[in-house]
């Protein structure tokens, strides 16, 4: 078994500094932080539990509250949830999973105990029942999301509101004017879930200034529920000719139903995706689509948090600049090649030039700022 004296002479310090990267006790330079975190993973040093929860009164564990929901993609959680639990092994930490939809209650026990030293939370709704008590909890916390009211917390999160926009200016750039939003399940716009209502207010956004019409419906999982909701759009709207799709389940569905319905991707219908990159490349048309950087999301969220634990300082709200994509489900309105400017009114901005790399746009509302 490998000891705390051999990580310290691999990474050349003493034993006391391994000590205190551990602990977080002492304000440790981030070259030699790195130097004695990268010493631990290649010696594969595991400090026993029981023995440092006694000398500095923590767990050294960290709660992750992560409610598994039917109406969610429950993969994109889990990613994150391992994201989590790997990086924070990585600092020395366990995580301890709480997966019960408990609200406020699943933080008074993590605060009210000795359970684990601080806290993770995802599934964030704007107005989250959580966030009274976490601000009054001494336990750090840091959520992956973001509420409407984000005073005293930390978070973060892919710029939902930006990603909305970015797939709207795309679609606008190829000439598409009627623009249908293929939501989540209603049930998550009910809760006000954070990442489906910025997505929407950033579609809705940057629509408006582009002069382009946009209705949104949302949509159970499996394929009845596609077929109702595309019926539904294509009666209300009969010359739509590009989707968002922010919907996993609905995905693969609203392909086979346009397929069979005649019309195709992209000649007659673009669509534009926010969902894994897995899921974009796998589709039975290939999605251009703006990625879920799932692993991005924990891995930040747990160097958050352990900083607080540090004592050292951490960013107050941390959201990811959204990369669209290009691949083979977008095109010009009509197969037709859209001069710049044509079909976008008077002085509007017809977005950037859409390549096959992946871009993220002036004008697009991807800047820290937007959500």
């Amino acid at each position: 078994m490998v000891t705390l004296a051999e990580v310290a002479q691999h990474a050349g310090v003493s034993a006391s500094t391994v000590s205190y990267v551990l602990s977080g006790k002492r304000s440790i330079s981030a070259a030699t932080r790195a130097r004695v975190e990268q010493s631990i993973r290649k010696l594969g040093y595991h400090p026993n539990a029981g023995a440092r929860a006694l000398a500095s009164s923590r767990s050294n564990i960290i709660a992750l509250m992560v409610p598994l929901r039917t109406d969610l993609y429950v993969p994109v959680m889990m990613e994150i949830a391992i994201a989590v639990a790997t990086t924070a092994r990585a600092h020395g930490y366990d995580v301890l999973f709480l997966t019960g939809e408990e609200g406020p209650e699943a933080v008074r026990r993590v605060s009210g105990s000795s359970l684990a030293d601080a806290m993770i939370l995802m599934d964030v709704e704007l107005e989250d029942e959580r966030l009274p008590l976490l601000r009054e909890s001494d336990r750090p916390a840091v959520l992956i999301g973001l509420p409407a009211d984000t005073d005293r917390l930390t978070c973060v999160d892919l710029d939902f509101h930006a990603t909305g926009a970015l797939c709207v200016t795309h679609l606008a750039a190829l000439g598409h004017r009627e623009l249908a939003v293929i939501g989540e399940a209603p049930a998550v716009y009910e809760r006000h879930t954070g990442f489906a209502v910025r997505t929407l207010e950033g579609v809705r956004a940057r629509a408006a200034e582009l002069g382009v019409r946009v209705l949104h419906r949302p949509c159970e999982a499996g394929y009845a529920a596609m077929a109702a909701t595309l019926a539904r759009i294509f009666d209300e709207r009969p010359g739509t000719s590009g989707f968002v799709v922010q919907n996993e389940y609905a995905v693969e569905p609203l392909l086979t139903l346009l397929r069979q319905q005649g019309r195709a991707v992209p000649e007659d219908v673009s669509v534009v995706a926010v969902c894994p990159e897995q899921v974009a490349v796998q589709a039975s048309v290939r999605l251009t689509s703006v990625a879920i950087p799932a692993q991005e999301m924990g891995r930040r969220a747990v160097e958050l948090v352990v900083a607080k634990l540090a004592g050292r300082r951490a960013d107050e709200i941390g959201l990811l600049a959204p990369e669209l994509t290009v691949r083979a489900s977008t095109g010009p309105v009509g197969g037709v090649p859209v001069e710049p400017g044509e079909g976008m009114g008077p002085g509007e901005d017809t977005g950037p030039d859409m390549g096959p790399e992946p871009v993220t746009g002036p004008g697009a509302g991807t800047g820290p700022a937007a959500g």
